[in-house]
C-alpha cells in the first residue's frame, strides 16, 4: 500500500473519524473530523488535494458523520453539538450547514449509522445512550425522529436489511435488532462476545453470514472475531485475527468491500484483508500511518474508507488525512475495469411490453445500499427484487410476473446514496 498524500492542517488537536463522499459529477471528497469542526477535501486529483471547506464545530475529541444524496450528517460528543446537516450540492467550491438539530434531552452522540435514507444515531445522551432514528424520506434537511432502542448504552452499529448489529461497549455484548418498524425496534438475540469482550464495531458480510467485530476495552490483546451468524440462535465464533507480528495494537473500525475488509488498527495503521473465506481472513496489504510504535493506545489510525477507483483514506489521531492506494485491489474494486459504471443509472425493462417475466437492469459507479421495487398504477408495493448492499458493478434482475393481472406497473430504485429513478412497464397477458 502506497502513501498519495498526507494533509496535517487542523493539528492543534486530535483528528477522529473519516468518510467519503462521492458528488453526482464523480468528483470524489474525504470528510475529516476534526477537534473544532469537519474539514472536506477533494481528493480527486491526487496530485491536487485540496481542501474544498470547513464546518466549525463545538470542540470535541469524537466526531463522526454519514452522508445521504447531497447531505452530510455530523455528530459528536460536545454537549449541545446534536446533529449538523451540511449541503454537499456547492462542492467542489463549499459547503453549507443548513441544519443543527437538537432537542429535550438530545444534546450529543457518539457515533452515527446509516441506510438508505434513514440515521441511527448511537451512544449519545438521549434514552440511556440506546439508538434512536431520524428519517429523511421527507426532508433531508429537517429530518423526522423516529423510534428508539434504549436496553443498553451502544457505542456503534451497523444496519443491513432493516437489521441493527449493535455493539454495547461495556456491556460486552452485541445485539441483534429488528428495525422494520422504524417507530418500534424489537431485539431478535444478544451474545456475549468473548474473549475479553469490549465491543467497539462491526461489519457484516455481503452474503450475511459472518459478523466481524472490533474490541476496544478491556484486557488485551484486542482482537478482531469473526462470528458465523447462520444461525442466530447459535452464533458461533470461527477465529480471532491480530496483524501479523502484532500482539498489542487495538482495532478500531473495520469496514468491508466485497471479499475485502479495510480495518483501522490504532497504532498499527491501515491493514487490508483478503476475506473471501470469512474464518480466515488474510492480510495483503497494509500503510502504517502512526510509526512510533504498535503499543496498547489509542493513537495512530482512527477510521478508513474505500472508494470505487480504489482510493483508501484514513485517518490518524495525531496526523490527519491519509489518501492512499494499494496495487493488490482486484480489478472491478479499484476502477481498473472499464465495466465499472461512470454514474448511477436504471434501464428500460426488457422485453416490454413482456409476458409474464422481463428483465431490469441497473448502474452503480460505487459500492452503495439498493432497493428496487415494483409498484402497481396505484402506488402499491408489488414486489422488492433487492434490498442490500452491492458493489460498484452492472446488475441485472429478471421479474415474474405471472401471478399479476395485465396492466401498467412502475419500478423504482434507490441507492444509499441519494439516487432515485422509475421507469413504466406493461404487462400484457
Amino acid at each position: 500500500m502506497r502513501l498519495i498524500a498526507n494533509k496535517n492542517e487542523h493539528n492543534s488537536n486530535l483528528y477522529s473519524a473519516i468518510w467519503g463522499y462521492t458528488a453526482p459529477d464523480g468528483k470524489e471528497y474525504a470528510i475529516l473530523g476534526c477537534a473544532d469542526g469537519t474539514a472536506f477535501y477533494n481528493i480527486s486529483d491526487t496530485n491536487n488535494i485540496t481542501e474544498s471547506d470547513f464546518v466549525p464545530g463545538l470542540t470535541s475529541l469524537w466526531r463522526e458523520f454519514k452522508t445521504f444524496g447531497t447531505h452530510a450528517y455530523i455528530v459528536s460528543e460536545a454537549f449541545g453539538s446534536g446533529l449538523q446537516v451540511v449541503d454537499l450540492s456547492y462542492l467542489p467550491d463549499s459547503v453549507r450547514l443548513v441544519n443543527t438539530i437538537t432537542f429535550p434531552g438530545y444534546a450529543r452522540t457518539h457515533t452515527i449509522s446509516q441506510e438508505g435514507p434513514y440515521l441511527y444515531l448511537n451512544g449519545g445522551d438521549y434514552n440511556g445512550g440506546g439508538i434512536f432514528i431520524f428519517d429523511l424520506t421527507s426532508n433531508p434537511v429537517n429530518p423526522l425522529k423516529r423510534g428508539n432502542w434504549y436496553q443498553h448504552y451502544i457505542h456503534d452499529c451497523r444496519v443491513v436489511n432493516d437489521t441493527i448489529w449493535a455493539a454495547a461497549i461495556f456491556d460486552g455484548y452485541i445485539y441483534v435488532i429488528d428495525a422494520v418498524n422504524k417507530d418500534s425496534m424489537r431485539t431478535i438475540t444478544s451474545w456475549f462476545n468473548l474473549p475479553n469482550p469490549g465491543p467497539h464495531n462491526t461489519a457484516l458480510t455481503g452474503n450475511g453470514n459472518y459478523l466481524f467485530v472490533t474490541d476496544e476495552i478491556n484486557f488485551p490483546p484486542k482482537q478482531l472475531k469473526v462470528w458465523d451468524v447462520t444461525n442466530l440462535n447459535n452464533p458461533v465464533l470461527r477465529r480471532t485475527w491480530l496483524p501479523p507480528g502484532i500482539d498489542s495494537s487495538i482495532g478500531h473500525n473495520i469496514e468491508i468491500y466485497g471479499n475485502y475488509a479495510l480495518l483501522a488498527h490504532y497504532s498499527a495503521g491501515v491493514r487490508l484483508l483478503d476475506i473471501t473465506d470469512p474464518p480466515n481472513p488474510v492480510e495483503i496489504a497494509w500503510y502504517d500511518t502512526y510509526p512510533p510504535d504498535n503499543g496498547y493506545n489509542f493513537d495512530g489510525c482512527w477510521g478508513v474508507y474505500l472508494f470505487p477507483s480504489g482510493k483508501i483514506i484514513a485517518s490518524d489521531r495525531q496526523t490527519g488525512l491519509y489518501v492512499l492506494k494499494s496495487s493488490v485491489l482486484p480489478i472491478g474494486i479499484n476502477g481498473n475495469n472499464n465495466n465499472i459504471p461512470l454514474k448511477f443509472s436504471l434501464k428500460q425493462n426488457y422485453p416490454n411490453p413482456f409476458n409474464p417475466s422481463t428483465a431490469i437492469e441497473y448502474e452503480l459507479p460505487e459500492n452503495s445500499f439498493v432497493k428496487l421495487s415494483i409498484y402497481d398504477v396505484n402506488g402499491r408495493l408489488v414486489s422488492t427484487l433487492k434490498y442490500g448492499f452491492e458493489t460498484a458493478g452492472k446488475y441485472k434482475l429478471n421479474f415474474n410476473g405471472s401471478g399479476l393481472a395485465s396492466g401498467v406497473y412502475f419500478y423504482n430504485l434507490v441507492t444509499g446514496n441519494g439516487f432515485t429513478q422509475s421507469k413504466k412497464m406493461v404487462l400484457s397477458k
